[in-house]
Parts: C-alpha cells; sequence; structure tokens
C-alpha cells in the first residue's frame, strides 16, 4: 500500500508550536513546583531584586536562577503571570526541536531528521514538560545545545564558534539545574569514534584541527559564563556579612549539587529504575521501538559511528544518573532528544530494509489500548466513578469536572487514529499526540484548575476576615503567597515545623489581634487546634484558622527568631 507523501518538516515544526502555545493563559500555576518559581518570579519584579531568588522575601536556595529569570523577564514583557510562567518552556522545547532536526538533517539528511521529530512529538515525556513550569524543559534546551555545538565542531567542523557556544550553552545548563555540564561526556565517545565519524575530506582539501590547545578556550568560556552569575552573588555575600546569605550560598553551591548527588534525601529508588520503570513509561514509543528492533540496533551501531557516538553518551547519562540513589524521571530527560536522532536512524534503516512490520503492529496496538483506557475512564468517571476506587471517591468532584474531557479525549484519539491509518506509522501517532495534547491544554488542563490552585480558598479567606486583620502562615506551600490578596507573614519556610510554630507564637502574642493559617492535620504544641476555626479544603488537606484564643499560657522560644512578610503589589494572577 502506497503511503502520501509525508508532512514537511516546517509543517511539524509549526504543529508543535500551536500545541506546545495551546492553553497558556488558560491556567494557573499548579504544585509541587510551579506556584514556587512563579512566585520567585513574581517577587523579581516587584522588588526589583533579581540577584538572589526570593520565596515570600525569604531566600530561595535549592536552584539555580535562569529558569526563574526567564519567566520574570516573560512577566516584565506580558504584563500577566498567568501568561508568563509557561512561556520559558514552551520556548525551550521549540529550541529543542529545532536543535534536533537541523543536526539530524546535517549528520544523516532530511528523512532522520524528519523521524527524530516524530519520535519526540510521540513521547509523552517531551511534550508534557515543555507544557509545565519546571525546570526540566529549559535543561534539556542548553544540554541539547551544547551536544550540537560539540557535534557541529567535531562531526562536520572545525566550528570553534559552535564549540564555544556548547560550553557557554553547558554553562547556562549549570545555572538552570546543576547537570548541565552533561554534553561534557560527549567528548569521550568522541574522542574514540569521532575520526571514523568525520565525512571524507574533499580532494585538494587540508582538514582542520579539531583537537588541539584551543579546546581548552571551551573551560574557559563555561567559566567565564558562570562568573557573570557567581562573580556578583559571591562579592555580595560578602559584603553583606548576612548568616541568611551566607546559608544561601551554601545551599546553593554545595547541598544542593554534590551533596544532593552523593546523598539525596528524596526520591530514592534502585540503581535499575530507570531502565526498568521510567523507560518504559515515559518513553513509552522509543521503548517499543527499541524491543522490536534491537538486532537492528546492533547492526547499525556498528555501521554508523555517529549513531553510535550518540548512544553511548545516552548511556553515560543514564549510568551518571543511576549512580545517585536519587531518582526521579525527569532526570533523565535530557537524553531523550539524542536518544530520538538514534532511533530515528534505526527507523529509517528498519523503513529501507521493509523490516518494520512487527514494529508497526505493537505501537499500532498500544495507541488502540492507550485510546480504548482513556474512553473508558472518562465513561466511568461520567456514569460509573465508584467503579474506579476509593481514591476516585476522594476526588470526585475534581474527576466529574475530568469526566467529559477524558471521554472525549480517548475518543477523539481513537477517531484521529482511524483517519490517519493510511498514513505513515510515525505520522499517525504524531496526529494523536498532537490532537491529545490540544484538548488537554484547552480543555481538561482548565476544567481541574479549579482543583488545583487555592484561589477559592483565599477568596473564602478574605470573606472570613477583615482586610486590617494581620495574618501568618504556618507549614505553608508557595501557592498561598501566590493568590494573597494581603499581606502575609511566615516564619521561614526552611524551618521545621516546631520552630515555625514557636516564631508564630511569639509573633501573636505580640499583637493578640493577629490570626494564622494552617493545615488543620499539623500536631503543634504552642497552640490548642481544638480551637480552630475550619476554613476550606485545597490541596488534600484541610485549612483552618486560629486566633490568639489557641494560644498555650506558654511556649518554648524560637532558637533564632525569623519571620518574613510578604506584600503583593500586582494581583494580575487572581484575574480569571
Amino acid at each position: 500500500m502506497m503511503h502520501r507523501k509525508p508532512l514537511p518538516a516546517w509543517a511539524l515544526l509549526v504543529l508543535a508550536a500551536v500545541v506546545l502555545l495551546a492553553g497558556i493563559g488558560l491556567r494557573g500555576p499548579w504544585p509541587a513546583d510551579e506556584p514556587r518559581f512563579a512566585q520567585i518570579a513574581r517577587e523579581m519584579v516587584e522588588s526589583g531584586q533579581w540577584l538572589f531568588p526570593m520565596r515570600g522575601g525569604e531566600p530561595y536556595p535549592d536552584k539555580p536562577p535562569v529558569f526563574v529569570w526567564l519567566v520574570a523577564l516573560c512577566y516584565l514583557v506580558t504584563g500577566q503571570l498567568k501568561l508568563a510562567f509557561l512561556l520559558p518552556s514552551a520556548i525551550a522545547g521549540l529550541g529543542t526541536l529545532w536543535l534536533v532536526h537541523d543536526i539530524g538533517r546535517r549528520l544523516w539528511g532530511g528523512d532522520v531528521a524528519r523521524t527524530a521529530l516524530l519520535l519526540l512529538l510521540i513521547t509523552p515525556q517531551f511534550l508534557l514538560q515543555a507544557k509545565t513550569a519546571q525546570i526540566d524543559a529549559l535543561v534539556c534546551f542548553w544540554i541539547t545545545l551544547g551536544c550540537y555545538g560539540l557535534l557541529r565542531h567535531f562531526l562536520l567542523g572545525p566550528a570553534w564558534g559552535w564549540y564555544l557556544t556548547a560550553f557557554v550553552a553547558m554553562a547556562l545548563g549549570i545555572m538552570t539545574k546543576g547537570v548541565g555540564f552533561l554534553p561534557v561526556l560527549l567528548l569521550l565517545p568522541l574522542a574514540l569514534w569521532g575520526a571514523a565519524a568525520r565525512p571524507p575530506a574533499l580532494p585538494g582539501h587540508i582538514p582542520g584541527r579539531v583537537w588541539g590547545w584551543r579546546n581548552w578556550l571551551g573551560l574557559v568560556a563555561l567559566l567565564a559564563t558562570l562568573a557573570l552569575w557567581l562573580g556578583p552573588m559571591l562579592w555580595q555575600v560578602a559584603a553583606s556579612g548576612s548568616e541568611e546569605l551566607r546559608a544561601y550560598r551554601d545551599n546553593i553551591l554545595l547541598r544542593q549539587t554534590a551533596g544532593r548527588y552523593a546523598n539525596p534525601w528524596g526520591h530514592l529508588k534502585p540503581w535499575h529504575y530507570f531502565l526498568t520503570a521510567a523507560i518504559p513509561t515515559v518513553w513509552l514509543p522509543l521503548a517499543l521501538l527499541l524491543l522490536t528492533q534491537w538486532r537492528r540496533l546492533g547492526r547499525v551501531l556498528r555501521e554508523d559511528p555517529k549513531a553510535r557516538i550518540l548512544l553511548a553518551w545516552v548511556v553515560l547519562v543514564i549510568v551518571f544518573f543511576s549512580l545517585s540513589r536519587g531518582k526521579r524521571e525527569v532526570y533523565i530527560l535530557p537524553a531523550l532528544p539524542m536518544l530520538a536522532l538514534v532511533m530515528a536512524v534505526l527507523w529509517q534503516r528498519a523503513v529501507a530494509e521493509q523490516g518494520t512490520r512487527v514494529t508497526v503492529a505493537v505501537l499500532r496496538l498500544a495507541a488502540l489500548v492507550l485510546g480504548g483506557t482513556v474512553l473508558t475512564l472518562g465513561a466511568l468517571a461520567l456514569w460509573q466513578p465508584g467503579v474506579l476506587g476509593e481514591k476516585a471517591v476522594a476526588y470526585a468532584e475534581e474527576l466529574a469536572d475530568l469526566a467529559w474531557p477524558l471521554l472525549v479525549l480517548g475518543g477523539v484519539s481513537l477517531v484521529v487514529l482511524a483517519l490517519a491509518w493510511r498514513r505513515p506509522l510515525l505520522e499517525q501517532l504524531a496526529a494523536v499526540s498532537l490532537a491529545s495534547w490540544l484538548i488537554v491544554a484547552l480543555w481538561a488542563w482548565p476544567a481541574t484548575d479549579p482543583h488545583r490552585s487555592p484561589r477559592a480558598a483565599m477568596a473564602t479567606l478574605e470573606q472570613r476576615l477583615p482586610a486590617s486583620v494581620e495574618l501568618g502562615l504556618l507549614d505553608f506551600k508557595e501557592q498561598f503567597l501566590l493568590y494573597a490578596r494581603r499581606p502575609l507573614t511566615h516564619f521561614s519556610y526552611l524551618a521545621p515545623l516546631a520552630e515555625q510554630e514557636r516564631n508564630a507564637w511569639q509573633w501573636m502574642r505580640e499583637r493578640p489581634g493577629r490570626w494564622l493559617l494552617l493545615p488543620g492535620s499539623d500536631r503543634l504544641t504552642c497552640f490548642d487546634l481544638s480551637r480552630a476555626q475550619p476554613l476550606v479544603a485545597a490541596h488534600r488537606r484541610e485549612w483552618v484558622l486560629l486566633d490568639a484564643s489557641a494560644m498555650r499560657s506558654d511556649c518554648p522560644p524560637p532558637q533564632q527568631v525569623r519571620r518574613y512578610t510578604w506584600q503583593p503589589r500586582r494581583l494580575d494572577i487572581l484575574e480569571p
């Protein structure tokens, strides 16, 4: 059966841009990470202080500042935080797609480049991260740019401008998330097989040197770029004499980088987690392609040193993250673009050798099963929610709002699959993926937005308490700052609950007319929670209010007096 003419790469990029930008402005920032980054960017713009990221007036030491700088810059340009917080990830996702296509076209030709685009567009993790306000889509872009620059130099060059660009990208990646240096690992397979991967020289042409003393300029470029941030930051910390800023410096440079890698305190998983749990789910199409074409992959790697170089780097990245006990699926996202290129080479070889029948059958079956599952979930959520178990009862209201979007999502995916049945397999799956993400962005996510933000809780709070009442937060999350209409005082997000409680007790003792907002499930020693006034349920917790009558007569003094008051100046996030 003859297939229709494939869609050109530019059309795929346009469709990808439409999907990546769809839904921006239709939902607010969602826990756990999005409200934090949106709030920090908001404080940067409102305060004019961009060097030290602040969360409710307290330094935020968990991540370097580049991502929130970009969110803040988008906020300055658009004036709307609901638009700004998603833009950097969407732009980074589109940039990654372009880099993958361009280097694929230069190394293998247009068919491989276009196939790599399709593979990224059907891999769930890629579009999910590009449509959420987390750091990972941006660090993936920087790492992909670093790999792009090294490949342009060592396989297609010499191209010293791209070589230096690679190291600048690594520095920006480090300033986004500490693992931005990962393209350096590409130097090892390039040293082993780079000479074999370079195209033969033209007659009479003397190829330039890609290795030599000038390679050290890459390290200079990396350090110089890092110095643009580290220099002012370290100088300001030293000049301030502030213990708080010194703690920020030590945390951001040591604890959140080497310390977190060597001795993680969360997301602890076995060494094989990425191979046995993460890759088979978030990289499902590529995992099935690899499973059905593994013998052909061996031949591709033996015959094509370029593919061998990229796959070796992907393996090194996965090994690097596997050596740490702390593991999350998003950690391996930066390896996905280079893996997509290798899988594109493999797929084109399989097509040329007419060896795609099993893969086509498996991937189509997976798409049918997935679409049918979503359709069934939507139908059950609409008509028989009790069948879905206890969690469905606990989330009954949210599930009811998602029932129709899920039903339509499953139905549309099956319809698109049928309509595109005569298209090439990857185009068919990409059509299903892009249509599904449009429904998610334009309908499913806006439908669930009221359940994922504290907008209603903070509106109820404003009805309960006069605007003149001072309010403190205990054991809070950033979304409460984000949706606040009044000044809020907290007692260090980073402090243990017991220490926060003592500071809150002392704060209320100074002026008995003050109130506290906190989860009703907290176990406190300085307050009598039987006197709590229920406020609202939000984020799977019951939130209550305490006034001076709930204060116990005695409370141990705090070891360190810490309190931060933040007052919102712009309320654009509250607009519908």
